[in-house]
């Protein structure tokens, strides 16, 4: 799966505010959606003489590194029990989310519990040792079982 955020990105300013590189991040819903996949300021370098410029190359790449990569496997024994295991990466310079999740689910007649449990792979992540829990209920199953009990 790849994701990329819809929002525009941060231009580099100078110390009295104007935009040395990108595009002005001050616009509305639709435009920074649209904005989001051209605004990206790159790398920008400052010469000896004071001139600022970007590097060449630096603003696709920094593009690139906007999409959120993540993959998970699941496999399920008899319809009944479930296992889980996925990995999602975030560049360091959009977030730095790195981490591995790990997971089981229980599907009895309507109701399916599901756990969950994510470890990160960089150090002071928020999400680390996070664990989560959801219990369902299918209402879909529940209508159909009444339906052949009753007929």
């Amino acid at each position: 799966d790849m994701n990329k955020l819809l929002v525009p990105t941060q231009p580099v300013r100078n110390g009295d505010g104007d935009i040395i590189s990108g595009i002005n991040n001050d616009v509305g819903v639709t435009m920074g959606i649209i904005q989001s996949f051209y605004d990206a300021p790159g790398q920008v370098s400052t010469l000896e003489d004071g001139t600022v410029v970007v590097d060449k190359g630096s603003r696709f790449m920094e593009e690139m590194r906007e999409i959120n990569i993540s993959a998970g496997l699941e496999y399920w024994y008899n319809k009944q029990f479930a296992a889980r295991f996925g990995y999602f990466h975030e560049h360091s310079t959009k977030g730095n989310r790195k981490f591995f999740t790990a997971g089981a689910g229980l599907k009895l007649s309507v109701f399916s519990i599901d756990f969950s449990y994510l470890f990160s792979t960089v150090a002071r992540n928020p999400l680390a040792n996070t664990i989560r829990f959801t219990l369902r209920f299918d209402f879909d199953d529940f209508k159909s079982q009444n339906e052949s009990t009753t007929n």
